[in-house]
């Protein structure tokens, strides 16, 4: 199995860090979309973070990688195994799945087996892409550029958190949630404004501006990509010590209070900004509470509200012809003017 880079190792970037570390201590926030220069670590850190994430049980044999400590939630062949006391839990590790932009509906959400069909007479179901990602991480680049129709079919599926296939005499669902994470580049097209809003986190990522920094992410990609394995032992520790702060930070997060106080300066934040609906608050609370837990801390204040809000909000604006001032400028001008400087 080939060796990830170390997400720890992974030089400056850190709002596209806490981003995507917020979205894995709780999945539900909605998933993570990184715009930006091509070649400023991604796909790295996407597949970075899922190596460093602790394996998660799965049924043995599950096609969807059911959990069996969630018996809520298991698919129709795990109800069936569990009613026989027949459920056997594995480790595994979290899957990060790429959806290619060429991919068609079949190969996304599954169809009839065909070999079984024609050397059997079965009608049997096979899994496409949702189900393989299902518990993990499903990764978009170029997002921008996904067809329509699959769009839509991802607003479905992500919104439901169920995959339901109704063709060729098929009629199937299996539980399908998973961390939605999109990457491209803004000048070749811009996001559907119906799947921008469904990501919960919007990050902007660009090439280090300073010597220091290009150096260092030259030096380590390059000791990395001549020895991986040794490249991984050196921050072996580093790694072990994230990976048990994340695993905390899930175990606190139902526990982090959420004051009024801090909702109503969420609230006070998507005002200010003319944000429409209430998905910008309750996304930014969300993910603020996630932020709390991985500090340790078990009040959500401002402080944690202010490091998230650019992530949560950015993506939500709507265009201003009088403002010619950048997303993120008018987020951090909020900002100060909510929270003070």
């Amino acid at each position: 199995m080939p060796v990830a880079f170390p997400f720890v190792a992974i030089v400056g970037q850190d709002e596209m860090k806490l981003a995507l570390l917020t979205a894995a201590i709780d999945p539900t926030i909605g998933g993570v979309l990184v715009f930006g220069d091509r070649g400023t670590g991604k796909s790295t850190a996407v597949r970075a973070l899922a190596a460093l994430l602790p394996r998660m049980r799965v049924v043995e044999g599950c096609r969807y990688g059911c959990d069996p400590d969630d018996v809520a939630k298991l698919c129709a062949e795990c109800q069936s195994r569990a009613g026989l006391g027949k459920l056997k839990g594995i480790l595994a590790p979290v899957p990060v799945v790429d959806l290619p932009l060429g991919a068609t509906e079949d190969r996304v959400v599954g169809a009839l087996d065909l070999e079984r069909a024609l050397t059997q007479g079965i009608k049997a179901f096979e899994p496409g892409i949702l189900a393989r990602a299902h518990r993990g991480f499903l990764y978009i680049d170029e997002v921008n550029l996904l067809e329509d129709n699959l769009v839509d079919l991802l607003l479905d599926v992500a919104a439901s958190g169920e995959n339901i296939v109704e063709r060729e005499g098929l009629s199937v669902r299996h539980p399908a949630r998973f961390v939605l994470v999109g990457t491209g580049n803004p000048e070749e097209g811009e996001l559907r404004p119906q799947l921008l809003d469904r990501f919960g986190l919007s990050v902007e990522v660009k090439s280090p501006d300073d010597l220091a920094t290009r150096v260092s992410v030259v030096r380590r990609r390059d000791d990395f990509e001549r020895d991986p394995a040794a490249f991984a032992a050196l921050w072996q520790k580093d790694a072990a010590r994230l990976r048990k702060r994340i695993v905390a930070a899930r175990r606190r997060l139902p526990e982090v209070d959420c004051p009024d106080s801090a909702i109503e300066t969420a609230a006070r934040l998507c005002m200010q900004l003319g944000i429409d609906g209430s998905r910008g608050e309750l996304t930014l609370v969300r993910a603020g509470r996630a932020v709390a837990a991985f500090d340790g801390d078990s009040v959500l204040e401002r402080h944690h509200l202010r490091r998230i809000a650019p992530s949560a909000l950015r993506h939500r604006l709507r265009r201003d012809p009088l403002d010619d001032a950048g997303s993120s400028v008018r987020v951090e001008r909020a900002i100060e003017e909510v929270l003070g400087a």
